[in-house]
């Protein structure tokens, strides 16, 4: 994948639009519920491209990459990973124009969701629950909520409707020339400042097999006619939010089934989120990236090497999908979910660099993931700003002994034991080509005595006693 410098260069310029007007109403709404899930980064850069708009305009003027890493103190990396999270969860659209060696940009930011919308939006509001928790997720509700008006009892409604407070000319009142039709029908290119409320987050229906659901669905108890567009998107979210394969999907779909046959969405979303809940021990799922981001993905080209290849499919596997394929397909223990997904919150450890640390782990210390252990070995490659799988391999196999004693309990290497014999085994990862050193290979360097071999040397040391102590007596008698 293309690094963020073949994207964009800082002498690259760009021009900020909005496709409607910004509220200040959608600041409270980006820093509450929008930050926690996206990053202090993330925001800033909304908010430096929200403040080059001028007040009740749609565009700013033409400005540098240059200019904006100077106006946020940010790398351009940095820049351009928070301009992908922020489209990724749409907050900007992204346009460029190309002409020879120059490219332009147009940044459209997009509105963020009323409270009421993103509260009942199916995806970020668990998200956000499972980020903050449940006593901040209830304050920021009760934030964005208030009492309903309702109307006492005794009262009436008395409001006057339009046609009884205003008349219309009769025909002949006025007269409408040619100018003023002109006027009233003319665009001449422009549009009125407004704004329109846009949806919530949508998977695209093809990362979906939905014909393989419907292969699994009798048609007598789930009409093809029931699966509407709506009920397809909902089922789209809730198989990425949960991770819910076509096969699992079936039952919750039947499950949903009113008495009109007839999808309800509600119940269908209360299903899912009941069936993850189970499997996952009442948890839920978190908003982490699933696969490694494009900007630290190195293999641009098909893969020509077995290590290139390797690679490859450390940055296109999600941690998820890699337990399951160590395991042969079966689904990964809630504990190592957890483990796994710990690390990457809180040492932000990227997908792809996560799983070098599955791998090295789970083969060196019998397809185990022991907590304490992964998360030192992680903090130690978090510090180091791991950031691509290569970075990761070499560290490794710098590491080793270090990583070695780590899971032995040994606070310090021994600098002055020899060297042990290297020992390869097929359980080591294939990035692991070069010789290493395991502390596991005693019983292989001396194997155990047999009986008779004990016996003698027993024997050895009752006679090198009985030396010893005439050696002393002879001592005392001269």
């Amino acid at each position: 994948m293309a690094q963020h410098w073949q994207e964009m260069l800082p002498i690259d310029r760009y021009t900020v639009a909005a496709s409607g007007l910004l509220h200040d109403y959608d600041r409270k709404v980006l820093t509450l519920l929008y930050q926690p899930l996206i990053g202090s980064a993330c925001f800033s850069l909304y908010m430096t491209l929200w403040a080059e708009l001028e007040e009740n305009r749609l565009w700013s003027s033409s400005n540098s990459h240059h200019s904006l890493m100077n106006f946020m103190d940010m790398g351009l990396k940095d820049i351009y990973e928070s301009r992908l999270k922020l489209e990724g969860i749409g907050l900007l659209k992204v346009y460029v124009n190309k002409e020879e060696d120059t490219r332009s940009f147009i940044y459209e930011l997009l509105p963020p969701l009323t409270p009421e919308q993103f509260f009942l939006d199916g995806m970020l509001n668990i998200y956000l629950y499972k980020k903050l928790g449940k006593n901040q997720f209830m304050r920021l509700k009760r934030f964005f909520s208030d009492q309903r008006v309702e109307l006492k009892s005794g009262y009436q409604e008395v409001t006057k409707a339009f046609q009884d407070v205003y008349q219309s000319g009769y025909p002949g009142s006025f007269e409408v020339d040619g100018e003023m039709n002109q006027l009233m029908s003319e665009s001449d290119g422009t549009g009125y400042i407004g704004r329109q409320e846009r949806g919530g987050i949508q998977i695209l229906n093809e990362t979906f097999n939905f014909e393989l659901l419907q292969a699994g669905l009798n048609e007598s108890l789930v009409p093809k006619k029931a699966l509407t567009g709506k009920v397809k998107e909902s089922i789209s979210n809730l198989a990425f939010l949960y991770g819910i394969d076509p096969i699992q999907m079936k039952n919750i779909v039947i499950s949903a089934v009113n008495e009109d046959n007839e999808i309800n969405i509600e119940e269908l979303r209360k299903t899912a989120r009941d069936w993850y809940q189970f499997q996952n021990q009442d948890q839920l799922p978190s908003l982490i990236d699933r696969l490694q981001p494009a900007i630290h993905q190195t293999h641009k080209k098909e893969p020509k090497t077995q290590e290139e290849e390797l690679v490859r499919y450390l940055e296109t596997t999600s941690p998820r999908q890699l337990l399951k394929d160590i395991s042969g397909g079966a689904e990964p223990s809630k504990s190592d979910l957890q483990i796994i997904e710990e690390v990457m919150f809180q040492q932000k450890l990227l997908p792809g660099v996560t799983n070098v640390l599955i791998q090295y782990v789970m083969l060196k210390t019998d397809m185990k993931l022991t907590k304490g252990y992964v998360e030192k070995i992680a903090g130690h490659w978090a510090r180091k700003k791991i950031k691509t799988p290569q970075e990761a391999m070499l560290l490794a196999k710098k590491e080793h002994r270090q990583y070695l004693d780590w899971a032995e309990g040994k606070k310090t290497a021994n600098p002055k034991g020899t060297r042990k014999q290297p020992i390869r085994t097929e359980m080591l990862p294939d990035w692991f080509d070069d010789k290493n050193n395991t502390s596991n290979n005693k019983s292989e360097s001396h194997p155990p005595k047999s009986a008779k071999d004990q016996d003698a040397l027993e024997m050895k040391k009752r006679e090198v006693k009985e030396k010893l102590k005439k050696l002393r007596s002879q001592e005392v008698n001269d």
